[in-house]
């Protein structure tokens, strides 16, 4: 079976003095292991782009501001070899992506303000793990109508 990303709705429980966002259970679709819990922010209207993760499967969730996230399919044996998917994480609607390995990434910030992105990763941060390429790497449309 070939893994894709996978998208998921998440739970908010609203009150009058704040909310709480879910992010993930081990019972969870996307769950493999837990190792590292990390946030990343970013600016409206920067971008940070371009990388890939040779082992780690991404549970990415934004409970603060709107990210749009390009995705490339770089495994050879998939039948979405170099397929492009777009997503735009934020709390409305609040869903968490998985991501597994060999998936070129980058985001954009929407929001004014806060953006932040979450990850859940199943592997601790490693350099060697990681490979980087730069922004003008791959053709996209950073400034597509949102």
């Amino acid at each position: 079976m070939i893994e894709t990303i996978q998208q998921n709705n998440l739970k908010v429980i609203n009150s009058d003095e704040g909310s709480v966002l879910h992010f993930i259970k081990k019972t969870d679709v996307g769950f493999r292991d837990f190792a590292e819990v990390y946030f990343s922010t970013v600016n409206k209207e920067s971008i940070k782009a371009w990388k890939l993760h040779k082992r780690m499967t991404l549970n990415l969730v934004v409970p603060v501001g709107r990210v749009l996230f390009y995705f490339i399919d770089s495994r050879p044996d998939s039948i979405n070899y170099n397929n492009m998917e777009t997503f735009v994480l934020s709390q409305h609607p609040y869903t968490r992506l998985t991501v597994p390995p060999m998936y070129w990434f980058g985001f954009k910030g929407l929001a004014n303000g806060l953006n932040l992105i979450s990850n859940q990763a199943d592997l601790v941060h490693d350099t060697k793990e990681v490979e980087r390429k730069p922004i003008n790497a791959f053709d996209v449309n950073w400034d597509m109508n949102l």
